[in-house]
């Protein structure tokens, strides 16, 4: 069965906490449609505040995304985005499970990380990663729609 993976993730600094830079950054979708060829691979955009949060293209190999895979008998999916790196969490609960998708339907996951330098010298750096992943084949607006499935594992950056 056809994977479709869409990774965004967008960086930004503590420059970009304020009003102005924090409404631009917050204005940037959670979802782009998608090029004709996406599949089998991952459809990457990046989005950084040194140049605006513009969104940059480009594709990727499907193991080379975050994010776990099993198939069950060509009827269901187990999607489970990985966490990496485990230094740049900001703390949480506990991580909800896998979700189970059947063909048809597609997932919005979003968790978001905090960085600082190794000496604590620079600022604090953020992402936020945003996997929009469906199972079954799609057309290309697929993830410009809400999605059925949300899991929002924001944490707390401060």
């Amino acid at each position: 069965m056809e994977i479709t993976v869409q990774w965004i993730r967008t960086s930004w600094t503590k420059e970009s906490r304020g009003e102005e830079a924090a409404s631009r950054r917050n204005a940037a979708p959670g979802g782009f449609a998608l090029p004709h060829d996406a599949a089998p691979f991952a459809h990457v955009i990046r989005m950084h505040e040194c140049d605006g949060f513009e969104p940059h293209y480009s594709r990727e190999d499907l193991s080379k995304v975050d994010v776990q895979f099993r198939e069950a008998d060509g009827l269901r999916l187990r999607v489970f985005p990985r966490v990496q790196p485990l230094f740049g969490l900001p703390p949480r609960q506990r991580r909800p499970p896998g979700v189970r998708l059947v063909p048809g339907q597609w997932v919005r996951w979003q968790l978001n990380y905090r960085f600082s330098s190794a000496l604590g010298i620079r600022g604090w750096s953020y992402w936020l990663d945003t996997f929009n992943i469906a199972y079954g084949p799609v057309n290309t607006d697929v993830f410009l729609s809400t999605p059925p499935v949300f899991i929002d594992e924001h944490g707390p950056l401060r």
